[in-house]
């Protein structure tokens, strides 16, 4: 600025000083707006950062189905009374009312008196809304969950569910649970904490895949810290016991008598009827569970009425035995259901463990004595298909040479990836001729594989290696019906020179060598979903191989990590699916199941005294908790004496 004419300077010491004063009175103003401009954009940025989702219900793929206040499932007939009984028959025998032990044999329903705090939709995979919980909320990062949970919740002491339930819940998994669920979880959820009495927190590891850790401490099982800790030594739950713990859910022990019955009764104080997730649901007043040695004497018991509802898994009892009088006098209904599920992957399982399965061309001989096509036209009624897959008849299932994404992750494998796999479609099942046991042709070319694995076949028709060790293969069983299903293959095993022997032993000895993995072969099978996740560590993981009940074979590798950690990892629909069906592809070519059969509907039969929703959902039958008792249908029953009081 130009000072106005005649007016006179200040001396510059003066001009100087009064600059410098100007100054300083200035600083602190300017500081204090930087730091106001500085906090703003750092608290813009951490908001941006820690966007926090709230929600009633988490769904890994997509939106959910239902809103926020949604009445009730679509399925589920909200109208349904309560009350009567529904009955029906366990297999077997049971020491322990603890399922979560590797020792004894739990009764039936033991783990259903359990709540979790989520609870999954049977029309929708992998879509869960609040039970215990009535919301969550977690970072778009997914780094961590909190769920608020219903003040309301009781468990059926009539103490109420509290965070420190659901933290003691998860630790007592963690400390003294399954070997392998334990080890899984405990490197993916290191922390589970109560921010206060209705509200916790769970934190994931980081540089993890967050696929299912939201689903996975969801659907924990809460139990009662209380009723553990006032007897811990005798509570255990790596530890049989007839004791059976207080759960929130239902129902709760009525009686039991060992090895005979289990019953259970609704409990008339149950907290949760008036949730959503359980409108229409749980309507029956006592559920009982007749015990029998094996199925054959089941369907006795059920044609007598000693119990009420079936779900037959037998082709030759669906196609034949269902005769007897109550079915020509209309007491007895007989139906068949569509089942949406991926068919479970069953087969004749075998042990990777075993040095007689080291080579594939062993186990692919192996497959070949198995004649599905005979045995389903004749000792089956033509009634199963035969599974090739471990996601039949799903987007999962590998089929035709892989392309795109799907050969682009097999690519990736390298060397760890079985030769030959880029350049052939899925290994499918042989076809056999379907008008004798014994396929010659598959004989044939199962024995020249013996031969080129080096199972040289002696004088007395028995085949032996290089060191004189017999080749030597013994079937277990705890089922008589699969008598008359094994015995055929086991028959042709012998043709090819093969030692095979069938030895079926009772419940309680099967269920420990299956446990232990002290067989070489059984018929046993892998779960599946049309979205697999963490679980498939368990199955197919090569840390938990050598001791997880949920890997009959053992099988694992480092081509089936790597594509497992994909699958976990995928936070897209394509993503899981190319890796899916590469891993579909590898298992099928690893050889170390017999694929057998698979149905695609349920077969119900049960005395006419239920109902069930004109719409059954597509992922369940849902039979606990969906259908109900018809009274009047029940009384007319009785009255006409088809069954007793």
């Amino acid at each position: 600025m130009i000072p106005p004419r005649g007016h006179k300077r200040a001396p510059a010491r003066a001009r100087q000083q009064s600059r410098a004063l100007a100054l300083s009175r200035m600083r602190p103003l300017a500081q204090m707006m930087l730091a106001m401009v500085f906090l703003l954009g750092f608290a813009s940025l951490l908001s941006a950062e820690e966007k926090i989702i709230k929600s009633h219900g988490f769904s890994e793929f997509g939106a959910l189905k239902y809103p926020e206040g949604f009445a009730h499932f679509d399925y589920v007939n909200p109208d349904a009374p309560k009350g009567g009984e529904l009955s029906y028959a366990a297999q077997g025998t049971f020491d322990s009312f603890n399922p979560y032990t590797r020792q004894g044999r739990a009764a039936a329903r033991a783990a259903d008196q359990y709540e979790s705090l989520l609870y999954p939709s049977y029309d929708e995979p992998a879509a869960y809304y609040g039970l215990l919980a009535e919301s969550l909320e977690y970072p778009e990062s997914q780094d961590w969950v909190i769920f608020n949970l219903r003040p309301e919740a009781r468990f059926s002491d009539g103490t109420p569910v509290t965070a420190e339930d659901v933290v003691f819940s998860h630790n007592i998994l963690l400390d003294q649970g399954l070997q392998s669920y334990a080890e899984a979880v405990r490197r993916r959820i290191p922390k589970a904490e109560a921010l206060g009495p209705h509200r916790v927190k769970f934190h994931f590891a980081p540089d993890i895949p967050r696929r299912a850790l939201i689903t996975q401490v969801g659907g924990t099982p809460v139990f009662s810290k209380k009723w553990f800790e006032a007897d811990p030594e005798n509570r255990r739950l790596d530890k049989p016991r007839m004791e059976p713990g207080i759960g929130s859910g239902p129902y709760v022990l009525d009686s039991y008598d060992i090895n005979r019955r289990v019953v259970y009764k609704r409990n008339p104080d149950y907290w949760g009827d008036h949730v959503n997730v359980n409108v229409g649901r749980n309507n029956f007043e006592t559920i009982r569970i007749e015990y029998f040695s094996d199925s054959i004497a089941a369907l006795e018991g059920f044609k007598a009425g000693e119990f009420t509802f079936r779900q037959e898994n037998n082709s030759k009892s669906w196609a034949s035995a269902y005769d007897f009088p109550a079915i020509d006098k209309g007491w007895v209904r007989r139906e068949e259901l569509e089942d949406g599920n991926v068919p479970s992957a069953t087969g004749f399982v075998m042990n990777m463990d075993r040095p007689q399965f080291q080579d594939i061309r062993v186990r692919e001989a192996v497959q070949l004595a198995y004649n599905f096509e005979w045995t389903n036209e004749s000792l089956q009624y033509g009634l199963f298909r035969q599974r090739h897959s471990f996601w039949q008849n799903s987007p999962l299932e590998a089929e035709g040479l892989p392309e795109g994404r799907e050969r682009e992750v097999l690519q990736a494998l390298g060397d760890d990836l079985s030769p030959g796999l880029l350049e052939a479609e899925p290994v499918m099942a042989h076809t056999s001729r379907a008008d004798r046991q014994t396929d010659r042709r598959n004989l044939r070319r199962a024995m020249k594989l013996l031969d080129a694995a080096g199972w040289a076949v002696g004088d007395d028709g028995v085949r032996r290696n290089a060191q004189g060790d017999t080749l030597k293969i013994e079937f277990l069983s705890d089922d008589p019906v699969m008598d008359r299903i094994v015995m055929p293959f086991v028959d042709n095993l012998r043709v090819m020179g093969i030692d095979a022997s069938y030895n079926r032993i009772d419940n309680a000895q099967f269920t420990l060598r299956r446990r232990e993995r002290d067989f070489d072969m059984i018929s046993s099978g892998y779960r599946t979903s049309l979205q697999p996740s963490t679980g498939l560590y368990q199955q197919y993981g090569s840390e938990a191989a050598a001791y997880s009940v949920f890997n009959p074979a053992g099988i694992h590798g480092p081509d089936i990590e790597a594509l497992i950690d994909n699958i976990v990892a995928a936070r897209e629909w394509e993503e899981l699916s190319a890796n899916t069906r590469a891993l579909d592809r590898v298992l099928r070519a690893k050889r170390f199941m017999v694929p057998t059969w698979y149905l695609g509907k349920y077969w119900v039969a049960y005395w006419d005294k239920y109902a069930y929703p004109e719409t059954l959902p597509p992922y369940a039958l849902g039979i606990e908790d969906l259908w109900w008792a018809d009274a009047e249908k029940a009384d007319s029953l009785i009255a006409s004496g088809a069954l007793r009081q």
